[in-house]
């Protein structure tokens, strides 16, 4: 399973890079707005440090202005991956700018049937998302499960499933086993992930000994 982080925080994306965990990165308008900064200038620094997926969503709703915003951020780098809702102008821009060669990331996902049409429009992922469905007391990963059986059903469907919205890490480890090909986690999650009450034990008591030896390894 490939992991992108959640984030337009630049120092975060960095420090989980240099640890391995970030096979791309999604961003939206809320999180780039929270960075203070100029949209195009986060992005170009999140292109330049993972070479992976980089999603950079659109703001117009039409589908001409999405098709504007959309070849003016591919233009950014090599791996901007542009990101357009799931709405009908979105699959219409999905559908032209795939075609041109561009990723195109189809968020706001929440049901089969959109997901299928997001396929057919030929998105490179769509985004499922698992939490809100959680909130509104749906069950985010049977639809998980339902995608990923549909898209498994048409060898000829390329669309990856990218698994959003997860809250917390059991999210992710039941995306896994259903067979999803991308999660996309905000920062704490996945350093939710590092942690078990047994390996901080584990590791105190290892050190522990060790100290007893009075040795040094260095």
């Amino acid at each position: 399973m490939k992991f992108f982080v959640d984030t337009a925080d630049v120092s975060e994306i960095r420090a989980l890079a240099e640890a391995g965990l970030v096979d791309g990165v999604t961003t939206n308008p809320s999180l780039v707005a929270k960075s203070g900064r100029r949209m195009a200038d986060v992005i170009a620094e999140i292109c330049s440090i993972t070479p992976g997926p980089v999603s950079a969503e659109v703001t117009a709703t039409g589908h001409e202005g999405m098709l504007a915003e959309g070849r003016h951020l591919r233009e950014i780098a090599p791996n901007v991956c542009v990101k357009v809702p799931l709405t009908e102008a979105g699959l219409r821009a999905c559908r032209a700018l795939s075609a041109d060669g561009t990723m195109v990331n189809v968020t706001l996902c929440f049901s089969p049937a959109q997901a299928l049409l997001a396929a057919k429009a030929g998105a490179t992922f769509v985004s499922p998302f698992v939490g809100r469905l959680d909130d509104v007391g749906t069950d985010g990963m049977g639809l998980i499960a339902d995608i990923v059986q549909i898209y498994r059903n048409y060898s000829h469907l390329k669309t990856e499933v990218l698994v959003a919205s997860i809250r917390h890490p059991m999210h992710l480890v039941d995306a896994a086993k259903l067979g999803a090909g991308v999660a996309t986690l905000p920062p704490a999650v996945i350093r939710q992930l590092l942690h078990h009450p047994l390996t901080d034990r584990g590791l105190e008591a290892f050190l522990a000994d060790w100290r007893k030896t009075g040795q040094t390894i260095l």
